[in-house]
Formats: structure tokens, C-alpha cells, sequence
């Protein structure tokens, strides 16, 4: 890339509908998107710098040339409280995107936490400051500050389109971006899954199995399968 591109303004997700969001798991946000949660989550490598971490809010972007963080200096600088910073950084492990000084300034400004495809360091310090950080891996590796890129434009992170102002979900189970203009629906019925989660946990309470209330029953006894009353090895 030898043009940078970089965006000032950021048409952000609703922040009340980022509360509402928040009482909901991102398992619930993930299986109410059905089919297309499945292109909106993360894969397992993109892992939280601490387990028991949850974010919500809006996303600001960055790409980063291979070895360098200018941009995802540029983006910090202009990122709002409660915004959630995706950071994409070309040939993934070739300079580091994250680490004390940017967490510090970070928290200064109430940066909600930040999502990096490439590596993050000072994890020491990282884990002091609480830096509500998720990376795709850790390395010390020097990063230059001269490198084009984009700042609050689309970007793939991790395999996943993320639009600027998207909801992104982030906790110990992975990293979920939600579409501004979709989130309103996914939040409603990731909502209503919640609610009946919590309606088969009192159940179980009382009595009943994940067996029947799941509807794997139901599904196992129209399949046929050939079940026998016996050990394997005696069949």
C-alpha cells in the first residue's frame, strides 16, 4: 500500500444498545446471528491477554504495514471512550501492535479494549494496567512508525469483516463483530435466547435433561441409529 487512508469520523453502534448487549454471553449474541455468526466470529486463536475479560462497543480500525503501528497509533489517538480498537497487522507477526504506553494512554481515555491480529507485548504490564486486550499471539518484536495503512475503513481481522462502528463482542470464549445496522435484531433475539437458557437452567434445577430440553432426543429417535444393550466388544 503507498496511499494511507484515514477516516476522522465513525458512525457508531447505538452505545444503549452496546448495554443491552452486555447482559447477554457472546455464545447467545453469536447463535442469535444463526448461520452468518458463524463468518462473524473469530477464530480460537484470537485469544483475551486474561480469562474472565468482556467487552462491547463500537469498533475503530486499523491496518498496519508489515513490521510497523503507525496507523494503529493514528487510530488510538482518535478513538472515543467505550470504543473497542481492531487492529490487522500485515504479515501478522512482524512487528508488535500493543503494549504498555498505548494500554496506558488507553485507560487514560476509557478505550473499552482492543482486538489485534498480529502480536501484543509487556505482558506483565499489560496485566497490571487490566489492558482488556485480545491477540492472535505475543512477541516483543520492534515495530517501525513510518509504514501506510488505514484508519477507520473496512478491515478483515482474523478472517472477519469489520466495518467501523460494528458492535464487537469480545470475552473469554473468543471475539464476535456484529453489523451496525443488524445489531438492534441480534441483540433482541440474543436477548430471548438468554432468557431461555435461563428457563432450561432452572429446569435441570428440578429435574430435567439437556437430553430432552436441547431436542437432541426428539432428533436421536428419528435417525434410527442402532443402539444395543451390551459392551462394544461383545456385539
Amino acid at each position: 500500500m503507498d496511499r494511507s487512508k484515514v477516516f476522522l469520523r465513525v458512525n457508531r453502534v447505538d452505545p444503549d444498545l452496546c448495554d443491552q448487549a452486555r447482559k447477554a454471553s457472546l455464545s447467545d449474541l453469536h447463535e442469535a446471528m444463526g448461520y452468518r455468526g458463524r463468518a462473524a466470529l473469530m477464530s480460537p486463536r484470537m485469544r483475551p491477554l486474561r480469562l474472565g475479560q468482556r467487552v462491547v462497543g463500537p469498533a475503530v480500525t486499523a491496518w498496519c504495514a508489515p513490521g510497523d503501528n503507525l496507523m494503529m497509533h493514528r487510530a488510538l489517538y482518535l478513538a472515543q471512550a467505550g470504543d473497542v480498537l481492531v487492529v490487522v497487522c500485515g504479515s501478522e507477526t512482524s512487528g508488535a501492535q500493543w503494549g504498555d504506553v498505548a494500554a496506558r494512554y488507553a485507560k487514560q481515555k476509557g478505550l473499552a479494549g482492543v482486538v489485534v491480529q498480529g502480536p501484543i507485548r509487556d505482558v506483565e504490564q499489560l496485566l497490571e494496567l487490566d489492558s482488556q486486550a485480545w491477540s492472535t499471539c505475543i512477541s516483543s518484536i520492534h515495530p517501525d512508525k513510518n509504514g501506510h495503512g488505514l484508519v477507520n475503513a473496512p478491515i478483515v481481522c482474523d478472517g472477519v469483516l469489520v466495518q467501523p462502528g460494528d458492535m464487537v463482542v469480545a470475552d473469554s470464549d473468543g471475539v464476535l463483530v456484529i453489523p451496525r445496522d443488524e445489531a438492534p435484531q441480534i441483540v433482541a433475539r440474543g436477548l430471548a435466547r438468554m432468557k431461555k437458557e435461563e428457563e432450561a437452567a432452572m429446569a435441570i434445577g428440578q429435574g430435567a435433561t439437556p437430553w430432552d430440553l436441547s431436542g437432541a432426543s426428539a432428533i436421536y429417535a428419528e435417525m434410527q441409529i442402532d443402539e444395543r444393550d451390551c459392551v462394544w466388544d461383545s456385539a
